[in-house]
């Protein structure tokens, strides 16, 4: 069986162009199929979204809420690795079963597992720009994947954009989806392979970057740059083509699935600050040190915009401790009155939430336990009822209670509340960090036109991200539904395996056999990244843009 992991691709894109003739691999492919759109994790970010494909559980089961966890007992954040995720991935249970399997770039899987096959973790590896052999398994064959180019991850600074920057950044997107493509032919090459899994990431951070040029009736659209590159996304979504063909020739496999973790769309002209909307709802006081406390964040866009890439690790290290973390704690909470605050935000752009300030799991917590379902409620009656002063439409379609998005045992490490943000006219507000703010500020129009990472992406994730299964005994099928968890069920039953009992997912196209629940983790404990990892993992998801 083959899989090919598209990041943030979307049929928006993947339609017209198969439509016209631009990616004739992949409409041959879908003549065959049963296709159409995978439903991600709420909200629709990277780590739980990959964690429950490669699982089959949603995050309360597996764990994994984010690139981040909160320390409770503080008011830290810590980066986590797969050793945190609670529940096996389908490449270990295939392993286990006596399946021969080859895991490539799949985000979330640093760590390698030591699986029956060969594995090169995702992004999540403690390097700055290029994969090396910690993360390949077994290390033996590192030496040899890695000669050359290797594989690659976003080896290019997105947050200064200047004058020639996107033409830069489109060149090297293309240079990274050939070296990706030749080292899976490599690896095809070598044996044949029960599963082969390989995800490309270029399809999320060209729309990042590009969708402004790409979307005509985009808020942002630049009609200059777009002249010149108003195609981007579009070349991207060609060479992943090219590389559909010859990954699909090498592997002369009648079983293939192609499937995102997401989809994706526009951002608009307008940015949020939940903490400034706390403060001015009584729910939240700032400090008058705020200025203060947001100089962590501005040191942190100077050290990522302006320092080379090869050189961030190093002047971390320099800095000594856990920096990372304490830069990006203070970055996310900075100016915030602990002792008179109810409740309090990430203020993430990616994953906009609430947690309540709760006695006994914060240190300086003004929440009894006794209360806490009802401020929960009253925050979540207020929020819904914010409305945009220009357009008069609600700016929150939906804030959950976490219990209704997630279960399992580990929901009590998801923020309290998940804000489903509405979209204005189609397209997303960003959120910021609210010491940037002016006090009251809890909405800013306009953004800066430099762009880049930082200073606001033109395009961002959507929750509708794409699939397709050809095999035999499937029946073509267009515009089905399916969520993110049942990719690992089918991958599962295409392979001759049953489903666990403990399974949120289902298989596509067929039946499967439900047997018992598995006792394994699939890990034996967590291990935190040391220091050094810590500060080169902070770099590294930063210039990916997951971090603030």
């Amino acid at each position: 069986m083959l899989v090919i992991g598209l990041d943030g691709a979307t049929w928006d894109v993947l339609d017209p162009m198969v439509r016209s003739g631009r990616m004739p691999n992949l409409g041959r492919l879908r003549e065959r199929a049963v296709w159409g759109t995978l439903h991600s994790t709420n909200p629709p970010v990277t780590f739980p979204a990959w964690t429950s494909f490669a699982t089959g559980v949603n995050p309360g089961k597996h764990g994994i809420f984010d690139f981040t966890r909160r320390e409770f007992g503080t008011y830290d954040v810590r980066f986590i690795n797969a050793t945190y995720r609670k529940a096996p991935t389908v490449w270990k249970r295939l392993s286990d079963a006596g399946r021969r399997v080859c895991v490539v770039g799949i985000p979330g899987s640093y760590p390698p597992e030591a699986i029956d096959g060969c594995m090169i973790s995702g992004f999540d590896t403690p390097v700055t720009t290029r994969a090396d052999r910690s993360f390949v398994h077994p290390p033996g064959w590192a030496a040899d994947l890695l000669a050359g180019d290797g594989f690659p991850f976003a080896d290019f600074q997105e947050f200064r954009v200047g004058p020639g920057w996107h033409r830069e950044a489109l060149a090297r997107l293309l240079r990274g989806i050939a070296t990706k493509t030749q080292l899976g032919l490599k690896l095809l090459r070598r044996e044949r392979w029960d599963c082969f899994l390989l995800m490309f990431g270029e399809s999320d951070t060209v729309a990042h970057h590009f969708w402004h040029l790409h979307d005509r009736s985009s808020p942002r659209y630049d009609a200059a740059l777009a002249a010149t590159l108003g195609d981007a996304v579009e070349q991207v979504y060609e060479a992943l083509d090219v590389a559909i063909g010859a990954l699909l020739a090498a592997a002369d496999d009648d079983t293939v699935m192609l499937a995102s973790d997401h989809g994706f769309g526009g951002v608009g002209r307008k940015t949020l600050f939940l903490n400034r909307w706390l403060e001015q709802n009584g729910l939240q006081t700032r400090s008058d040190r705020d200025g203060e406390l947001g100089f962590a964040g501005r040191v942190k866009q100077v050290a990522l915009g302006f320092t080379p890439a090869s050189l961030q690790a190093r002047l971390f290290r320099i800095a000594g401790g856990r920096l990372a973390s304490r830069l990006e704690s203070a970055a996310r909470f900075a100016g915030i009155d602990w002792e008179r605050t109810t409740v309090f935000s990430e203020d993430l752009n990616y994953f906009p939430n609430l947690w309540v300030n709760l006695r006994g799991r914060e240190p300086q917590g003004t929440v009894a336990a006794d209360d806490y379902d009802r401020v929960r409620t009253d925050v979540i009656a207020r929020i819904g009822a914010w409305v945009d002063p220009e357009s008069g439409a609600r700016i929150v379609r939906r804030a959950w209670r976490r219990e209704e998005l997630y279960h399992g045992p580990h929901v009590g490490l998801a923020p309290d509340i998940v804000l489903e943000l509405a979209l204005d006219g189609g397209y997303s507000y960003a959120c910021a960090p609210s010491a940037g703010a002016a006090p009251g500020e809890m909405l800013r129009v306009g953004v800066d036109p430099s762009g880049g990472k930082l200073h606001g992406l033109s395009g961002s994730h959507r929750a509708a991200g794409a699939f397709l299964l050809a095999a035999p005994g499937v029946t073509p099928k267009a515009h089905a539904q399916a969520q993110i968890a049942d990719m690992a069920a089918t991958i599962l039953v295409q392979l001759g395996l049953g489903i666990p009992a403990d399974f949120d997912g289902l298989p596509v196209g067929t039946n499967g056999v439900v047997e018992p629940p598995s006792d394994s983790t699939g890990v034996d404990a967590e291990d935190a990244y040391g220091a050094a990892e810590e500060r080169e993992i902070e770099a590294r998801l930063a210039a990916l843009g997951y971090l603030q």
